[in-house]
């Protein structure tokens, strides 16, 4: 496979300059030949071979336009590092793109660090010592791939209009010069680049610099269930696992994130194993939460032979240290911060050796690495255990500290006189507000952790749980109810799908529920949706696959607010989606003013029926992209 847009030549390469390559190859291979599936250095890894799942589409070389640099976009959680990992292995193993001299990994999370001036060359050789043998690698003949994984956790200004421009790769600037100009090709034109990211921070690279745009998309049904086979070697509880995760819809779903099918297997592989089938997890937060006391279950079984009686009580050393890692978490969480340095830890009260013995022992949860540079790199294993723990900080401050962790409490205000449900009202404000969605696992967590089962599981970490059965039941309702007005006032289709999630997580589905019987009465098609039904109706349509093969806009009548909130169904559609498309487009009520199709495989039955669509009278199509 040749997947790092090179042609094969017939490239000789000097002596030295080919020793230089073969010992970088031998220590990318000892470097990435192990998976740290959210693992720091301290875990049992699994070689990466075997639990692999192909699920990037990488571009392809022989396109008219010579691909430069290649952008992938992907959800925290979905796999990118462990495609680039793979990438890299399979060049130092000489298992493919072999045309290619040199692969340079520089993840973000360490190029921060680099304060001082250096030349690229002085910059490359920090890290491969074995380039001080060769002056130069601009030399024309010399094919080198540059890969910037992590765009999301960088915190350079990567300022690409007001740097300095720079031609010579052993003049030394700043780190942040060195990136704009590799990335606009003044430095080593004839070097590839390949940046992956979260979508939300995609547009600090100008689009003139980027030739390619690349998807990771997570497993499809398929690979959730390979994954589970692969993971756990019993295969009579693989198949229980398997079974347990597609009886619940949301947890399925979820499973579309390899992150999230590592911490199902972790959790269902001990809770099925010990017989304890009531209490397996059916939403997101029944699940994070059983991770969380498991981790910690585990760490005591092997460090202070903790004898079984006491296995789920907290002890006092660890309920401190989860609540100063709540903090970081959500102090981090609201800055955007991913990675954490040295003075992140100390501003929450964390020693850094306390820090680094945590992450030894409880090396599923945080850890600690080292960068390039040998600095320490801090970082929850995987961002929605970041989320997690922020929402138990959340939690926490309000019952047990009487704070509002949203809105600081003056010296007059009666701190008594915090609610919880004030907590949720604004913590729904800020969710809603954010325009990169930073807070909508937060939120799913946050509003989870109110029910009494969830703080109940939790009771060794929450000196006060939220009171009454009563009192939270009223709770329920009440945030119940501010949700389902949100519903109806929000305009963002996918904003309205997390809030349904959210509903989910409290047991709360009323409207959900009654677009159920609706649709399996078959009364739905006789009704004028209102927008909050049309939108219950796409959230039950995206949990249900069987329903999705025969969905139909033409089948429901409601107005142009309505059918904009069934959209997020027609892009998941699997197939027949040209046609629906079709019908949007020439419904006297469309609205739909611009489409963008581009990167779509349409092929030619998609675009005779989307044809039929745009001819029509009624269509009000302005643009197609």
């Amino acid at each position: 496979g040749n997947k790092l847009g090179y042609h094969p030549t017939g490239n000789k390469l000097g002596q030295t300059l080919l020793t230089v390559q073969q010992d970088i190859k031998a220590k990318l291979k000892h470097k990435y030949q192990h998976i740290s599936e959210g693992i720091g250095h301290h875990g049992n890894q699994s070689l990466l071979k075997d639990i692999y799942t192909e699920q990037i589409e990488m571009p392809l070389p022989g396109q008219d336009k010579p691909i430069r640099t290649v952008l992938t976009k992907g959800i925290a959680g979905i796999g990118k590092t462990v495609s680039v990992q793979k990438v890299i292995l399979d060049w130092a193993e000489g298992k493919a793109n072999q045309d290619v001299n040199f692969v340079f990994p520089l993840p973000f999370r360490d190029l921060n660090l680099k304060k001082d001036q250096y030349s690229l060359m002085q910059h490359l050789s920090h890290y491969f010592s074995e380039l001080k043998e060769i002056d130069s690698i601009e030399d024309g003949e010399t094919k080198t791939v540059f890969i910037f994984d992590g765009l999301d956790e960088c915190r350079l200004p990567l300022d690409f209009k007001n740097n300095e421009k720079c031609w010579d790769v052993t003049k030394p600037t700043s780190v942040d010069v060195l990136l704009t100009n590799l990335i606009k090709g003044n430095l080593l034109p004839s070097a590839r680049i390949w940046i992956t990211t979260r979508p939300a921070a995609a547009n600090q690279i100008p689009p003139e610099c980027v030739d390619q745009v690349t998807e990771v998309r997570g497993f499809n049904d398929p690979q959730k269930e390979e994954y589970f086979r692969k993971k756990i070697t019993d295969q009579n509880l693989a198949n229980e696992i398997i079974t347990h995760v597609k009886t619940s819809r949301s947890l399925h779903i979820m499973c579309h994130m390899p992150v999230f099918c590592w911490i199902s297997a972790t959790v269902l592989e001990m809770m099925l194993k010990e017989a304890e089938k009531d209490e397996v997890p059916k939403t997101l937060t029944q699940m994070y939460t059983h991770f969380i006391l498991i981790q910690t279950i585990v760490k005591n079984k092997k460090y202070n032979k903790a004898s079984e009686t006491n296995l789920k009580e907290l002890s006092q050393s660890d309920k401190e240290m989860i609540l100063k890692l709540a903090k970081l978490a959500f102090q981090q969480l609201q800055k955007g911060n991913l990675i954490f340095y040295e003075e992140d830890l100390r501003e929450c009260g964390l020693d850094v050796t306390e820090a680094s013995e945590y992450s030894a022992l409880c090396t599923e949860i945080f850890k600690e690495e080292s960068g390039l540079f040998q600095d320490k790199v801090y970082s929850f294993v995987h961002l929605s255990i970041q989320e997690f723990l922020a929402a138990v900080h959340a939690l926490e401050s309000c019952l047990d500290k009487k704070e509002n962790v949203f809105s600081p409490t003056s010296e007059d205000e009666e701190k008594e006189s915090i609610q919880l449900s004030d907590l949720h009202r604004r913590a729904v404000d800020q969710a809603l507000k954010s325009e990169n969605g930073h807070l909508d696992l937060f939120l799913r967590f946050l509003l989870g952790l109110s029910l009494e089962s969830n703080q109940n599981l939790l009771r060794g970490l929450l000196t006060q749980t939220g009171r009454t059965t009563q009192s939270n039941e009223k709770r329920v309702k009440r945030i119940a109810r501010y949700l389902s007005y949100n519903i109806e006032e929000e305009r963002s289709a996918e904003r309205i799908i997390n809030l349904f999630h959210c509903l989910n997580e409290l047991g709360a589905n009323s409207v959900v529920q009654d677009m159920q019987t609706s649709l399996q009465s078959g009364t739905l098609s006789e009704t004028i949706l209102k927008p909050d039904q049309c939108s219950a109706l796409a959230y039950l349509l995206l949990m249900s696959e069987e329903v999705l093969e025969e969905f139909d806009l033409k089948t429901y009548t409601t107005s142009e607010k309505g059918y904009q909130r069934l959209l997020p169904v027609v892009k998941t559609c699997k197939r027949g989606c040209c046609s629906h498309l079709a019908s949007v487009l020439s419904s006297p009520n469309s609205q739909l003013k611009q489409l963008e199709l581009r990167d779509n495989d349409l092929q030619d039955s998609g675009v005779t029926l989307l044809s039929t669509g745009l001819e029509d009278p009624d269509c009000k199509l302005h643009t197609l992209g």
